[in-house]
C-alpha cells in the first residue's frame, strides 16, 4: 500500500473490543480498527456494524482487521482492499484469548443465525 491519507501509524487502538458494543452491552463477530484514530468497532457481519458507522460519522476512510493473524486494510473511500500496509501502533489485534464472536458472556446462543 502506498502512502494513504487517513492512516496515522502512531495512534494506539481504543481498546480490546468494539467501543460502542462494550458501552451498550452488545456483542460482535469480528473487530476492525480505524487506521487514523484507533477506534475499534465491529465489522459489517456484526449486528451493529460500528466500524462502518465510524467511517460515516468521521470520514476516516481506512480500517485494518483487528483479528489475530490478519493484517489487511480496507479503504471505505475507494472500496479498495490491501493485503498489507504500514505497521500501526501496538497491539495489532485484540487479545488472542478473546474469542470471535465475542466477548465472552454476551454472545447469544443463536449468534450465527443473526449474522447478515
Amino acid at each position: 500500500m502506498s502512502t494513504v491519507e487517513g492512516i496515522d501509524p502512531s495512534v494506539p487502538p481504543s481498546g480490546t473490543g468494539c467501543v460502542e458494543c462494550d458501552a451498550a452491552g452488545g456483542w460482535w463477530f469480528h473487530l476492525r480498527r480505524c487506521a487514523q484514530c484507533g477506534h475499534v468497532g465491529c465489522c459489517d457481519d456484526s449486528p451493529a456494524k460500528h466500524a462502518t458507522a465510524h467511517f460515516r460519522e468521521t470520514g476516516h476512510p481506512v480500517i485494518q482487521s483487528y483479528e489475530p493473524g490478519e493484517s489487511w486494510f480496507w479503504n471505505f473511500a475507494t472500496d479498495e482492499l490491501y493485503s498489507s500496509g504500514p505497521d500501526l501502533a501496538p497491539p495489532g489485534s485484540h487479545p488472542a484469548e478473546q474469542p470471535a464472536p465475542g466477548p465472552v458472556g454476551r454472545v447469544p446462543a443463536n449468534w450465527a443465525q443473526t449474522l447478515r
